[in-house]
């Protein structure tokens, strides 16, 4: 495996001094190693990917240098109009690194989401004309792959990549505590997500996004002996569960539609809270459930106690926005939530982590769709 600290260092010397990208698990210990040991001069987590890559942009054209940007596969989708238009040798010529973790490789065992997203992605760096190489940890030339790279991208004047496979990194002990996570609420994401089922009367449909707020919400309707079919579990597409919500509270305006959303997945789309807004939908519900950090990869940090999502709300025009920052404020909010006209927003600060025992959902994708769309229709 290769060491964090190691494989940093053998960036830095090859003069890649900055870093940005939206955290992935199969990177997180190399991630770990970057948040510890740089600070926001150097290492900025991007909003969406291809933010990141017009942060590296600019970054080069302040400077002259490669940066690195970091994603896992899936982001490869929002990253492609920047790599293309912007980064591309026929455009602006900008070089970067692109350290990208390959979930869904073929032949080893993954979730749903990511089997076709894996088995693609090498054809798809192809098709973007991106040159790439393999990064493993059982191989001995691992550092050289990661030089040619660099000297790649610098000859070229355009992105490279290193596709990781699983386990590449060995583990990352960090040296020293920080908490880069102020002002976390009370209540863990999965208690609050009991007050919320503990207040439906079982006509809502609710949508959740991806990550652990879908495990927790399939587990706790096992515990409770509920159904299934009145929820959407968004596996994939982070960002987009809200969009998800919104397509179906405005083609079934008599069932009223619950968004639960993360702080990270809001962030990456932060636009659609405008276009929320702009449908009116009274039965459009909005629970924003902000713990700060990338819980379901790693638990790196986000912006999220950092921004006012209800004056965000309330500017682009939704009707009914709260916070409830303690655990006493949140049945109050719950109830004036589900009783008001939408576009309605409720954002519940939250700690962070989940249940390490924590299970994953039991049916397919496809089950869980074909179940929502009999309530339905």
């Amino acid at each position: 495996m290769l060491a964090p600290g190691t494989f940093l260092e053998l960036l830095q010397q090859q003069g890649i001094r900055f870093f940005s990208g939206v955290p992935d698990s199969l990177l997180k210990p190399f991630l770990s190693c970057v948040g510890e040991q740089l600070d926001s001069t150097a290492h900025v987590i991007a909003a969406n990917e291809g933010a990141a890559i017009a942060l590296a942009a600019g970054h080069h054209l302040a400077t002259g240098e490669v940066a690195l940007v970091y994603m896992q596969n899936s982001g490869l989708g929002n990253a492609v109009n920047p790599l293309l238009s912007l980064t591309d040798a026929s455009v602006y010529a900008i070089p970067l690194l692109l350290l990208i973790g390959w979930r869904g490789e073929p032949g080893l065992e993954d979730e749903p989401q990511h089997l076709t997203q894996g088995r693609v992605t090498p054809a798809l760096l192809e098709a973007l004309e991106i040159p790439y190489r393999v990064l493993s940890g059982g191989d001995p030339h691992a550092a050289q792959h990661a030089l040619e790279a660099i000297a790649e991208a610098r000859q070229r004047s355009a992105p490279s990549a290193l596709l990781v496979r699983r386990d590449t990194f060995g583990d990352y002990a960090p040296q020293a505590v920080r908490d880069n996570h102020p002002g976390t609420g009370e209540l863990t994401r999965e208690a609050a997500l009991e007050r919320v089922l503990a207040h439906t009367d079982g006509n809502e449909i609710l949508v959740a996004t991806t990550g652990m707020a879908a495990r927790e919400l399939f587990e706790l309707r096992t515990r409770r002996a509920e159904d299934h079919a009145r929820d959407f579990l968004t596996v994939g597409s982070m960002g987009h569960a809200g969009q998800i919500a919104l397509g179906i509270a405005r083609a079934r305006p008599h069932r009223q539609v619950v968004c639960l959303d993360g702080d990270g997945a809001l962030l990456m789309h932060l636009g659609s809270l405008v276009i929320n807004a702009a449908s009116a939908c009274r039965n459009y519900k909005h629970i924003l459930l902000n713990n700060g950090s990338h819980d379901s990869v790693g638990g790196q940090p986000t912006a999220g106690f950092d921004v006012d999502f209800p004056a965000l709300a309330q500017a682009a025009g939704y009707r009914w926005t709260a916070v409830a920052a303690h655990a006493t404020d949140i049945e109050q909010c719950l109830q004036e939530l589900l009783a008001s006209h939408g576009p309605a927003l409720l954002e519940i600060r939250l700690t962070r982590g989940h249940r390490e025992d924590l299970g994953r959902p039991t049916v397919s994708p496809l089950e869980n769709k074909r179940a929502l769309m009999r309530l339905l229709q």
